[in-house]
């Protein structure tokens, strides 16, 4: 078996989460790709060896419990966990589904508690968990409540797990993206991607491989805990959240 810390990644099959995963790779970490889609198992494969795809639904403990025992035939233990997987349910209060509202939440946030427990018992001395949050989370966007209140407990849970687990050296930090280019935000119209992009004080967009190396180098931090690590051009800083 080869060297190198093991990674266990979710929404992993495209995006911000594929990005991370082949940093990982390319620094000499093995790394499980978790994702609900079939297209996980290929983006492994290009990986090489040391990169395992394993179908997973987060909001559901009976496949995450499965998908945990598999990395841990493979690896043996969990070294960093990254919380990525996501779905975006837009509507305003009136308007928004309650299985709208359940399905983010269930994902977003149950889905990170539960991988975290399940990672918990195979994590050591100088492990991380590192989760995924959202500009959203802290700057309110109309249409945005399910994905708003799920990004913003994120939050609560990433400084919770911090303070339980600094005792064990285990760190807990969430880092958050600014607005990337991804297939979750292809729906957006030109007018609006326009809109925010003039709203972001470096007036670009992110790139989502940014988004990844701020995530390993977080990932090595020993001393940082409970922070909140945003990389997004300067964005929450122009709303005045600190």
């Amino acid at each position: 078996m080869s060297g190198g810390k093991v990674w266990v990644v979710t929404g992993a099959s495209r995006g911000i989460g594929a990005s991370i995963a082949r940093v990982a790779s390319e620094s000499g970490d093995r790394v499980a790709l978790i994702a609900r889609g079939e297209s996980v198992l290929t983006l492994a494969d290009e990986l090489g060896a040391d990169a395992m795809g394993v179908q997973c639904d987060v909001a559901d403990p009976e496949s995450v419990s499965a998908a945990m025992d598999a990395v841990i035939a493979r690896f043996g233990r969990v070294d960093t966990l990254v919380n990525n997987a996501g779905v975006h349910r837009g509507g305003k209060v009136k308007r928004l589904a309650d299985d709208a509202w359940q399905e983010v939440l269930q994902v977003n946030l149950t889905g990170a508690m539960n991988m975290a427990r399940a990672a918990l018992a195979h994590m050591e001395e100088g492990s991380a968990i590192i989760n995924i949050g959202a500009v959203v989370g802290f700057r309110g966007f109309p249409g945005d409540a399910a994905y708003a209140s799920s990004k913003a407990g994120l939050s609560g849970l990433t400084k919770a797990l911090a303070i339980e687990l600094a005792p064990k050296a285990i760190t807990a930090n969430l880092v958050i993206p600014g607005l990337v280019l991804t297939e979750m935000t292809s729906g957006l119209t030109e007018a609006s991607l326009e809109a925010m992009n003039k709203q972001i004080p470096m007036r670009r967009f992110a790139e989502e491989r940014e988004i990844a190396e701020v995530v390993y180098w977080v990932s090595q931090s020993r001393y940082m805990t409970g922070a909140c690590v945003p990389v997004d051009g300067g964005l929450l800083s122009s709303f005045g959240v600190t």
